[in-house]
């Protein structure tokens, strides 16, 4: 299950990216999502490739991870630059049918948008991969403390949102065990017409549902066991500290918007 689907997984280790502190990687992952944005032409796509190649080669982990961490949402990806291809209307047209329009600028732009899919799946994964759970909650807190003025409970969406983090490659398991179970009672799944897949799918949703009912049953009961009772008046045992690589890779990415914005066309 490990090969399809990476995203949500933490692998312990020791390089650079490992060590930073979680508020830089995650204020990192999301600069990086918005500045993507910025990008419009081949030069600028290059520079955002060379950055997430050069973090994965600072994460010492294996670049198989980030291929098959792309690889469930690759339908996904293609359908979206399939239309992008067929709708996008452009000055040098190589084809069209009716409304549907193949243009030398709806193909540029699609491959600039399987570009930024990849790229924005590679940072998240990266930040993933390389967080643990409780860091990456403890650095969600920190950056949402501001709201705790206006009474908004931070540190329980937080914690939600970690457990949702961490039970996205959870149930990605339960789906794998569940649907090995019914291959073995001779339901094939990925065959016949849609309709025959869409029947094929509710013996595994049902399974799924009622384990992901027990699994939140269990987390609620241990951590009431713990004596769990909200943020208020909770200290923590691991503290956050920002160090000098932490302020480096934050002006890394100032300079990466920088040179985005020169580069733009």
């Amino acid at each position: 299950m490990m090969e399809k689907l990476i995203f949500g997984r933490y692998i312990p280790g020791d390089s650079l990216i490992h060590r930073l502190d979680p508020r830089a990687k995650l204020v990192g992952a999301i600069w990086f999502i918005i500045i993507i944005f910025m990008a419009n032409n081949w030069l600028t796509y290059l520079v955002l490739a060379l950055f997430v190649l050069t973090a994965i080669k600072l994460s010492e982990i294996s670049p198989k991870f980030f291929i098959n961490g792309v690889k469930p949402l690759i339908w996904l990806i293609l359908f979206t630059v399939i239309l992008q291809i067929l709708f996008t209307s452009g000055q040098t047209i190589w084809f069209r049918l009716g409304p549907i329009v193949i243009s030398q600028e709806g193909i540029l732009n699609g491959v600039f948008i399987f570009m930024r899919f990849v790229l924005i799946i590679f940072m998240s994964t990266i930040l993933t991969l390389t967080t643990m759970p409780l860091s990456l909650t403890d650095a969600i807190e920190y950056l949402l403390r501001p709201l705790d003025a206006v009474k908004v409970p931070v540190h329980e969406i937080a914690l939600m949102l970690s457990i949702a983090l961490r039970f996205v490659p959870t149930l990605m398991d339960e789906t794998e065990k569940i649907m090995n179970a019914q291959r073995a009672r001779g339901i094939d799944f990925g065959e016949g017409s849609i309709y025959q897949q869409m029947k094929a799918i509710v013996p595994l949703l049902i399974p799924l549902f009622v384990s992901s009912f027990n699994r939140a049953e269990e987390l609620a009961t241990a951590m009431e066991a713990r004596g769990y009772k909200g943020g208020e008046g909770r200290t923590k045992y691991r503290q956050l500290n920002w160090h000098n690589r932490d302020t480096a890779v934050m002006v890394a990415f100032g300079l990466l918007s920088v040179a985005l914005f020169v580069l733009r066309v």
